[in-house]
C-alpha cells in the first residue's frame, strides 16, 4: 500500500491560500481536506486521482446543466481516452 500526503485546512483558511492548495494538488500530488465546523467537508485532490477514482467506481463525469466549459472538457477527455 502506498501513502499520500494529506493536509487539513479550515475552508476560510484554504480560501486565503487557494493557489497554494491547488499547487499542492496539481504539482505535489497532495490532497487537502477542507474542514467546516470541525468536520471534513470536501477534499481537493490531484486531477489524475479524481479520474482514477471515477474509473474505480465505474462512474463517468456528466456536465452540470448549462456548464459549457465542463461539457467541452469532458468531451475532450473522452475523445483522448478513446484514442489511447
Amino acid at each position: 500500500m502506498s501513502t499520500r500526503t494529506e493536509h487539513h485546512a479550515k475552508i476560510a483558511e484554504a480560501r486565503n491560500v487557494l493557489g497554494e492548495v491547488i499547487s499542492r494538488a496539481r504539482f505535489g500530488g497532495e490532497a487537502t481536506v477542507l474542514i467546516n465546523r470541525r468536520k471534513e467537508a470536501a477534499v481537493i485532490v490531484p486531477f489524475d486521482f479524481y479520474e482514477r477514482a471515477l474509473d474505480a467506481l465505474g462512474e463517468r463525469p456528466v456536465a452540470a446543466p448549462g456548464d459549457v466549459l465542463a461539457a467541452e472538457n469532458i468531451a475532450r477527455r473522452a475523445a483522448a481516452k478513446s484514442e489511447s
